[in-house]
């Protein structure tokens, strides 16, 4: 995101007269030349007379409606990835508050102060509006505006580091305090503003309280490991082979003094102690002292797993990297977010910018909060099935129906009768990450969101192609001009009983038949699938109900909503389940360009689906696209997704991922190959030939030859989804040259800081194969005549009994 520019665009400020209503009392520095009335309605929104405080988030430039006329310079969004239609958008925080005063005719004053900004974390906002507001209060005039605007744009953003999409992306998955440290130019930006920086000694990770952190170990499973279990493989292994590295011990042998296991460092050298190679530790693991103590009583190189500098090549140890000097005698703060302050008044307000934040996450939008407010305990469903929404007949679970009709551009209303409007818009906020997949995957939700919806404009809005409104007034619900309705104060979800009108189940004989590679199969239906949904027109041709289904309790869908309030109940943190939403919809996109190819013959969505080819006298060839364990389930997984999918094809979101695809091939780091397909199928196939594991490790380790690239497979490899682990079964596979690429690749890793934060992750025995393969290697290139470690070394001391003629995690 560019920093140059205005942080505030506009300050606005709205009263309540109770002769005339809401007005809208000052705009600064100049008017935005649209509906005043309009302005003040979303400034004061119903009942907040009767609140002390609430707080609203609205849109400008969003539709022709709301679209302002004064010229402004627009900077483009994200690196260039963004539209420029989404670039343009301007996001509203508001503060409205009300004071009792008896001189007043009713008792009370109600004042409302707007911030108007093109950075979607509005949150930053809000202490600054507070005590502008309060001073408003005490000093109604422009003046205040004027000293909020000023206080705003003086904030100093200049030294604040821009993260690529792959960056992003590695930052929000980890709950690393110290991730991507290097990327700041002056370590002091991690500190509070102001504050000495006494402490010599750097501070541990910290995981913020209360939650679990989300690293290698994490027991919670992923979307596609959902679809594993609800088919109950045998073949997988249990979580047990997924402890982290605090709760193993490192087998206890004579060279062990020589290994640093301990989860802080990785150590690779000669474990009889006489040749050193070196060892990587993190300023968060170990106190500057303890390193260079370590260093000099060992005799090995150290380097810091942070030193790096803000460049696009400074993450390569050793090259221009900057003294941790810095980072070690600083009190550290958490690198996720970039620390400044504003200076209002003489009050020095310290923030914290996230940096891993997309356009599609606007505010404070919770996805914990949705799903506790839609639990499948709590949460009444009533209204006809359709198979655009209904997934798992009457089984799906709420939040999968929300998340459907969302991708199919319902349209979607969220009501909470005398609640906050603030709880209305967050709601609302996180019903657009829902759908998304937290930015990372889909587009256009908040180009038809309205967290704050009022009747002043409502003709406008609701002409909006699969709007989705918050709104506090009931009147809405008997309108009836919605496809499903969210109410957050009764936990209901309610499908429209006319749905099948706006939105008919038009299938065609086509789409009734996947035309699979083996052959023209007609797709297996379970209970409640879309099959069922075909039967829904009468002799006249009209809509009529589909016939009630049970669903199947063990679907996919309802086995990763069943995990996800498990890792909620454990008090896993909005990151953790924002990361398992995110692949869910990414899931969703690849097998939706598997259903294309199969529909169409071609996919403009994704990779074509093949497999594996090996023919005499021709070069392997790795497979790509969607990765099912077998042709069974792929059947099922198409028939279950095939109404959702037929309905997201017609919609201005499906576009925009077309775009985005076609971009993604022309600009990824990694080109040539499917590198998601060849890391599903070491994390799931059930076996795996020695061929195709040579050319999956050959290929990954060739490709990696930048930075960028390194980014860009560790982007693949979340703690959630055990980090390296698919990667570290290469160190265990019976051909010696499987295993030598597998130290190659782990070797390029670890010439970056973050790629030593990911080996950190690994277990006790994966890094144990590592360092004796890496020492091994070292001394065979120093004496051609010595002898490979034999396999039996370290097989006997891996965590799994998998067969040496597969290589997999099934």
């Amino acid at each position: 995101m560019a920093h140059d520019g205005q942080h505030c665009s506009f300050v606005l400020v709205a009263d309540f007269d109770i002769d005339k209503g809401a007005q809208l009392t000052y705009q600064f520095p100049q008017p935005l030349g649209m509906d005043e009335g309009l302005l003040a309605n979303l400034m004061l929104p119903d009942g907040a007379e009767r609140q002390p405080a609430d707080w609203t988030v609205f849109f400008l430039n969003q539709t022709p409606f709301n679209t302002i006329k004064p010229v402004l310079s627009w900077d483009n969004e994200d690196g260039g990835e963004a539209v420029e239609e989404d670039a343009r958008m301007l996001y509203v925080i508001n503060l409205v508050r009300t004071k009792l005063d008896k001189t007043a005719r009713r008792g009370a004053i109600v004042k409302a102060m707007a911030i108007c900004t093109r950075y979607p974390f509005v949150q930053i906002f809000k202490p600054v509006l507070l005590l502008a507001l309060d001073d408003y209060f005490m000093n109604p005039s422009q003046d205040c505006l004027a000293r909020l605007f000023d206080a705003v744009n003086a904030m100093d953003l200049s030294s604040m580091p821009t993260l690529s999409r792959y960056e992003k992306l590695i930052m929000r998955s980890t709950e690393r305090q110290d991730v991507f440290i290097g990327r700041y130019d002056d370590f002091s930006a991690l500190n509070d503003p102001g504050t000495a920086t006494q402490q010599t000694a750097p501070l541990p990770p910290a995981v913020r309280p209360g939650h679990k952190s989300s690293n290698s170990g994490d027991s919670r499973v992923s979307y596609e490991d959902s679809l594993h279990r609800a088919r109950k493989d045998p073949g997988r292994n249990g979580p047990e082979s997924y402890k982290s590295a605090s709760q193993m011990r490192s087998p206890t042998t004579p060279s062990e003094a020589s290994f640093s296991l301990d989860g802080s460092a990785v150590w690779v050298g000669d474990e009889s102690g006489l040749d050193q190679m070196g060892f990587v530790a993190t300023a968060a693991s170990a106190s500057t002292t303890s390193i260079a103590s370590a260093a000099q009583t060992r005799g090995r190189r150290s380097t810091d797993a942070s030193s790096s500098s803000s460049h696009g090549a400074y993450g390569r140890l050793g090259e221009n990297a900057p003294s941790l000097t810095g980072a070690a005698t600083a009190a550290l703060k958490d690198s996720h977010f970039f620390h400044t302050a504003i200076n209002y008044n003489e009050h020095l307000l310290p923030v914290k910018v996230p940096l891993s934040t997309f356009p599609e996450e606007v505010g404070e939008g919770s996805l914990t909060m949705l799903c506790t407010t839609f639990s499948p305990t709590i949460t009444t469903m009533s209204g006809p099935m359709h198979p655009h929404l209904h997934t798992n007949g009457s089984l799906t679970p709420p939040v999968i129906v929300l998340f459907n009709a969302l991708v199919t551009g319902k349209r979607i209303i969220f009501l909470g009768h005398h609640k906050l409007a603030e709880n209305v818009s967050n709601h609302v906020l996180a019903a657009c990450a829902l759908g998304s997949g937290c930015g990372v995957v889909l587009k256009g939700f908040i180009k038809r969101a309205f967290p704050y919806a009022t009747l002043i404009n409502r003709e406008e809005w609701e002409n909006i192609p699969g709007y989705i409104a918050g709104v506090t007034n009931p009147i809405f619900e008997a309108a009836g001009s919605w496809d499903l309705l969210c109410d957050i104060g009764t936990n209901r979800l309610v499908v429209h009983k006319d749905i099948y009108s706006s939105h008919p189940a038009s299938w065609t004989p086509s789409s009734n038949q996947l035309i699979m590679r083996t052959g023209t199969l007609k797709a297996e239906s379970s209970v409640g699938s879309e099959e069922e949904a075909v039967r829904v027109q009468t002799k006249e041709g009209g809509p009529a109900q589909k016939p009630e289904s049970a669903g199947r309790p063990d679907s996919a869908d309802n086995v990763f909503i069943d995990d996800i309030l498990a890792a909620i109940a454990s008090h896993y943190s909005e990151a953790h389940v924002r990361a398992k939403f995110a692949e869910y919809a990414l899931r969703f996109v690849r097998v939706a360009s598997r259903y294309e190819e199969d529909l169409l013959g071609s996919t403009t969505i994704g990779y074509p689906s093949t497999t594996y080819t090996e023919r005499p006298g021709e070069k392997p060839r790795l497979g790509s696209g969607a990765f099912f364990t077998d042709d069974t389930a792929c059947t099922k997984e198409l028939a279950i997704n095939a109404g959702r999918i037929e309905a997201w094809r017609r919609t201005e979101c499906y576009r925009l991922y077309q775009a985005d695809w076609k971009r993604s091939l022309a600009r990824n780091p990694i080109q040539g190959f499917d590198l998601a397909h060849q890391l599903s199928r070491l994390r799931y196939a059930k076996s795996i030939s020695d061929g195709e594991a040579e050319l999956i490790f050959r290929t990954l380790a060739e490709c990696l030859h930048s930075y960028d690239q390194v980014t860009e497979l560790l982007s693949w490899l979340p703690p959630h989804l055990h980090g390296l682990q698919p990667l570290s079964f290469g160190l265990f596979h019976q051909q010696e040259v499987v295993r030598d690429l597998a130290v190659d690749l782990f070797n390029e890793l670890r010439a970056y800081p973050i790629g030593v934060q990911f080996l950190q992750a690994l277990n006790h025995f994966q890094r144990y194969a590592y360092v004796r393969q890496a020492h091994a290697r070292e001394l065979r290139l120093k004496d051609p005549n010595t002898l490979a470690i034999p396999q039996s070394a370290y097989m006997s001391r891996t965590p799994s009994n998998r067969s040496e003629s597969s290589l997999g995690g099934g």
